[in-house]
């Protein structure tokens, strides 16, 4: 059993839901990325989302957007986020972590060195947005080959066949994406995520965390009631942009921010 499966397992045993954190490696310095990941692990998460920068990243909205310049002009590449996630492991051999990312850079990489190197980093999962469940197989086959998990999107469009399709492929966990659009998008309709979440569970046996428009501790409490995992990108993201010239200030304010969500997270129980 992966990391994030046990982590799952030791959560529902709980009755209690996940808090999933996303951060870009190396916003807006490297060196504060191990720090801010140990940090959100003593505020209450669960599982960590490390952002891998990428000069394109389409599904991103204009908040992650930005902190992925800010990390790519720190020199911050995948070779850099998998030592990151090596360190932070010394400390850690518990926090499952996820990468999310696009393509390009594990291509470049090739598919084999890129899981042989995230597996011995300590990388539990990835996401990749641009790569759909039709074009995707070697890919699995070869993270499977490594132990890793490999976490699939699914939208309020996704049919019955590609949730199916997911469901017989995807690992650790799905994201549900909660809007249309990018991320850091409108407000979120709870009622309608809970709807989509029944859809998606009569196909899909692993847990199902939500994200996309989760900005304060009342939308992840009504998350909560529904989700197995409740995602959170943009709003901190924010937070760290804008204390970029005053990073010591970071760690701080985006546990006391976490610590929030969890406190609302479990009060739904």
């Amino acid at each position: 059993m992966s990391r994030i499966a046990q982590r799952f397992a030791q959560l529902k045993a709980q009755g209690r839901t996940a808090l999933i954190p996303f951060v870009t490696a190396g916003d807006p310095e490297p060196a504060l990325t191990v720090p801010l990941m140990q940090s959100m692990v003593a505020a209450g998460a669960d599982i960590l989302e490390l952002g891998v920068p990428f000069s394109d990243p389409m599904a991103d909205g204009p908040v992650i957007q930005r902190a992925t310049e800010r990390a790519l002009a720190q020199g911050v590449r995948l070779a850099e986020v998998l030592e990151m996630v090596r360190t932070f492991r010394e400390r850690d051999s518990e926090t499952p972590v996820v990468l999310m990312g696009y393509l390009n850079p594990i291509e470049r990489l090739g598919y084999a060195a890129f899981a042989e190197r995230a597996q011995a980093a300590g990388v539990d999962g990835v996401l990749i947005v641009d790569v759909p469940p039709e074009e995707g197989s070697d890919l699995v086959k070869t993270l499977r080959a490594q132990g890793l998990d490999l976490v699939y999107l699914l939208a309020p469009t996704s049919t019955e066949e590609r949730i199916r399709r997911i469901g017989a492929l995807a690992s650790g966990f799905v994201y549900y994406v909660s809007l249309k659009g990018v991320t850091g998008a409108a407000n979120l309709d709870t009622a309608d995520v809970a709807e989509h979440l029944s859809r998606i569970r009569s196909a899909i046996e692993i847990p199902v965390g939500v994200g996309f428009g989760v900005k304060d501790a009342q939308t992840a409490a009504r998350l909560a009631k529904v989700a197995d995992a409740v995602i959170v990108g943009s709003a901190i993201v924010a937070r760290i942009e804008a204390l970029a010239a005053t990073p010591e200030r970071i760690a701080e304010t985006v546990a006391t921010f976490l610590t929030e969500l969890r406190t609302a997270i479990d009060g739904v129980r």
